[in-house]
C-alpha cells in the first residue's frame, strides 16, 4: 500500500501580492503525474488546503479540479483532508456530499460527542487502512478530562484516544493525520507562526499514543521528523512561502506499508516552478552597488519571472533610491516584491532586518518584548509575568 503524504498547499495565497494560481495549477499537474507513476493508493492532504478561510472562487475551483481529474486518472486512489487552521471547516465540509462520489474523504471539524466520525476504513485492494483524519483542533473541540485540570494538549491526546478507542478491529496500518506544533517542530523563519500562545499550541509527540504506524502531520512548512520518531512526520509546504525558503528543497512524502504496517518513507521532491531570489544574495548594497547588481543579472535564463527582493543598506542617504531602482528594473521580466533596508550590527556577519512587511510573522511573544525594549532599553526581554498575563489574555480570546 502507498501512501502520499502532503499538506500545506494554501491555494489561493498570493506573494507579495503577486497571484499564485499558476504555480499552484503546475504543482497540482505534477501531483498528478506522481500519483500515476507511482501507483499511489492513499493522498493525504494534512490541513492548510486553503490560505484563508475564505478563498476566492479560483481556489476552490482548482481544488475540485484536481480531485476530479485525480480520481479519472487513478480510478482506485482515495483522498482524505483534513482542514488546518488557515481553512473554514464549514466551507470544507460543505462539499462532503459530492466528494465521496470521488472517493474523496473530507473532515472539518472533530465533534467530541462522535469521535468515530474522524475515523476512515478504506479498502485498498484485498487489504484494508484505517485513518485517523483529525483535523486543527481548537480548543472548544477537545473533550476535558474528568478529574484534572484542563490543557490543551491532554485535550489533543483524549481526542486521539476516543478516536481510536472507536476501532473495532484493526485490518491494517494505522495512520493518524493531524493539524498542529508538535514540541520539538522547526518553524520556517517569516512564513509561519505558532497556532496559539504561551505553550498551548506546541504538544508532544506522545500525545497521538503508541496505536498507529504513521503520524501525517500538518502546519509546519518544512519537512521533519517529530521526536526522533521516522514514523511521525511533516512533509512541508509544496510552494516556497517566505524568501527565507528560497534554497529549501520541497517535498511530499512517500509511506509504503505492508498488512504489518510501516515499511519505509521517501520524500519526493517537488520542482521549483518559480525563483525566489534575493539580490544580493548576502548581504545588503549602496543603491549604486546595488542597481549595477540589479543589471548585471540574467533574468533571460529563467523559465518563468522569478520573485526578486532588493536589499539596500540602511546607510543608503539617497532619498530618490526607489524611484532609480524602479528605472533600472523597467522592462525587466520578473516579480518585484519589495525592498528591505539592511543595517549591519556589530558583528560582521550580523544583519538586522527594518521589514515591516515581517510583523506579521513574529510572535506576540516576541512583539512583547520588542515594545518592553522601547521603555526599558537595559532589559532584552520582558518581564516572565507579563508573558504569562499575555498568555492569558489570548487564550481567553480564542475560547
Amino acid at each position: 500500500m502507498k501512501v502520499l503524504h502532503t499538506s500545506d498547499w494554501h491555494l489561493g495565497q498570493s506573494f507579495y501580492e503577486h497571484d499564485r494560481s499558476e504555480e499552484h495549477q503546475l504543482f497540482l499537474d505534477w501531483l498528478c503525474d506522481v500519483l500515476v507513476e507511482q501507483q499511489i493508493d492513499v493522498l493525504l492532504i494534512s490541513g492548510d488546503i486553503f490560505h484563508t478561510a475564505t478563498p476566492p472562487a479560483s481556489a476552490e475551483k482548482q481544488l475540485y479540479t484536481f480531485i476530479q481529474k485525480a480520481s479519472q486518472l487513478c480510478p482506485q486512489l482515495h483522498i482524505v483532508l483534513i482542514a488546518g487552521n488557515h481553512d473554514s471547516a464549514n466551507r470544507i465540509e460543505t462539499a462532503k456530499p459530492l466528494l465521496t462520489l470521488f472517493n474523496t474523504h473530507v473532515i472539518g471539524r472533530f465533534n467530541k460527542q462522535a469521535p468515530e466520525q474522524v475515523v476512515i476504513d478504506l479498502p485498498i485492494a484485498a487489504q484494508h487502512m484505517h485513518v485517523v483524519a483529525m483535523p486543527f483542533l481548537r480548543s472548544a473541540d477537545l473533550p476535558k478530562p474528568l478529574d484534572d485540570e484542563f490543557d490543551y494538549q491532554t485535550g489533543v491526546q483524549l481526542a486521539y484516544q476516543h478516536a481510536l478507542g472507536t476501532i473495532e478491529k484493526v485490518k491494517g496500518p494505522i495512520v493518524l493525520m493531524g493539524h498542529l506544533h508538535a514540541k520539538g517542530g522547526t518553524i520556517s523563519e517569516d512564513s509561519e507562526r505558532n497556532l496559539n500562545i504561551g505553550g498551548f499550541d506546541a504538544v508532544s509527540a506522545g500525545v497521538f499514543g503508541e496505536q498507529f504506524d504513521y503520524v501525517a502531520l500538518g502546519h509546519l512548512h518544512k519537512a521533519q521528523t517529530v521526536a526522533k520518531q521516522s514514523a511521525i512526520r511533516y512533509c512541508g509546504t509544496p510552494l516556497p512561502m517566505s524568501f527565507s525558503e528560497r534554497n529549501y528543497k520541497h517535498q511530499v512524502l512517500l509511506a509504503e506499508f505492508n498488512e504489518q504496517g510501516l515499511v519505509d518513507v521517501n520524500p519526493l521532491y517537488v520542482p521549483r516552478f518559480k525563483d525566489v531570489l534575493y539580490i544580493p544574495e548576502d548581504g545588503a548594497k549602496r543603491l549604486t552597488e546595488l542597481c549595477e547588481a540589479i543589471a548585471a543579472q540574467d533574468f533571460s535564463k529563467f523559465d518563468s519571472a522569478p520573485y526578486i527582493r532588493l536589499k539596500l543598506s540602511a546607510a543608503e542617504t539617497n532619498s530618490r533610491f526607489r524611484a532609480e531602482i524602479d528605472e533600472v528594473l523597467k522592462g525587466k521580466d520578473i516579480k518585484f516584491c519589495g525592498i528591505e533596508r539592511v543595517s549591519k550590527g556589530t558583528a560582521a556577519s550580523e544583519w538586522l532586518f527594518e521589514d515591516l512587511g515581517k510583523v506579521e510573522s513574529l510572535s506576540p511573544n516576541t512583539l512583547l518584548d520588542i515594545a518592553y525594549r522601547e521603555i526599558e532599553p537595559e532589559q532584552e526581554k520582558a518581564p516572565a509575568t507579563l508573558h504569562e498575563k499575555l498568555a492569558e489574555v489570548i487564550a481567553s480570546m480564542e475560547e
